[in-house]
């Protein structure tokens, strides 16, 4: 059997986004009280951390990465990607922030980081900010808030809840494309294959731990509780809105309200900005780093 290349899809990716520089990329494994974390390293001396949603891994990133040019790393929250699965099931922002600054103190050397996350990756970098405040030096949010209502992630929720064991990689495609999960269908069978497996006796799983969840599993944690940390620190913040996202305005103006030091920039998109929108979330990326650099 021919191994599998995680990285075949950069040269595609690039021609996407019109990049014209290619860092190199990079997996590596840190290893933290609760097993192994993986992330890929984009460059060297990386100064941003990207951090995903729930259900998604590291690679949901590539094509963000690559139109912004920029060393960092990425990535695989426990219990997503190739990092180890939670006996516990506990992937709460604060518990992901854990393994966030495991992966910075090893990977970055305790560099500072700009923490750009989206969804659940967003709620682990204000975690992180207020429990390893040393280790944030700017935020930047995308289509999250601590204000986020339940219902409001519904689409999400609804698609993790379905069936657990597929017959083929398409009828996923088939089953995200329904659910409204992307309009793109060659970037969700891209990202399909890479969130996947095959069992031997041919099924397809997905990877991460959500998809198999035990049977106990307790309630969601309260996320408006991260709201006193992220209004006390004075870091700054940027929320990036997806249009057709999880935010409604009602939200956003709480957030704006809460947050006043925070730049709020709107796109054109569904929840999953860094693969609708690579090239416009890059590029309010980029922005706000040349502000905050």
């Amino acid at each position: 059997m021919t191994a599998f290349d995680e990285f075949a899809y950069l040269d595609e990716e690039a021609e996407e986004v019109g990049a014209t520089v290619r860092l190199p990329v990079r997996r590596v494994a840190t290893t933290t009280p609760s097993g192994l974390v993986h992330s890929l390293v984009w460059g060297s001396d990386p100064d941003v951390t990207f951090v995903h949603g729930a259900g998604l891994n590291a690679h949901t990133w590539d094509t963000t990465l690559l139109a912004l040019g920029r060393s960092a790393v990425v990535v695989d929250l426990p219990g997503h990607g190739d990092s180890d699965w939670r006996d516990d099931f506990d992937y709460s922002p604060a518990t992901n922030a854990e393994a966030v600054a495991a992966v910075i103190s090893d990977v970055a050397q305790d560099a500072p980081q700009v923490i750009v996350g989206q969804s659940l990756g967003g709620l682990t970098g204000v975690a992180l900010a207020i429990s390893s405040p040393q280790l944030v030096r700017a935020l930047v949010l995308v289509d999250v808030s601590p204000g986020l209502r339940e219902g409001d992630a519904k689409q999400v929720r609804d698609f993790l809840a379905g069936p657990l064991v597929f017959d083929s990689r398409d009828q996923i495609v088939e089953s995200a494309l329904a659910a409204g999960i992307g309009n793109d269908r060659h970037k969700l069978e891209r990202g399909v294959v890479l969130n996947t497996r095959v069992r031997e006796d041919g099924k397809v799983v997905f990877k991460h731990h959500l998809a198999a969840p035990p049977r106990d599993v307790g309630p969601q944690p309260d996320i408006t509780a991260l709201w006193p940390g992220l209004e006390g620190t004075t870091i700054p913040v940027l929320l990036v809105r997806a249009t057709a996202g999880f935010l409604s305005s009602e939200v956003v103006d709480e957030f704006r309200t809460r947050v006043p030091r925070a730049q709020i920039v709107e796109l054109e998109s569904g929840h999953n900005v860094q693969e609708q929108k690579p090239r416009d979330l890059a590029d309010a990326i980029n922005a706000f780093l040349a502000a905050v650099d």
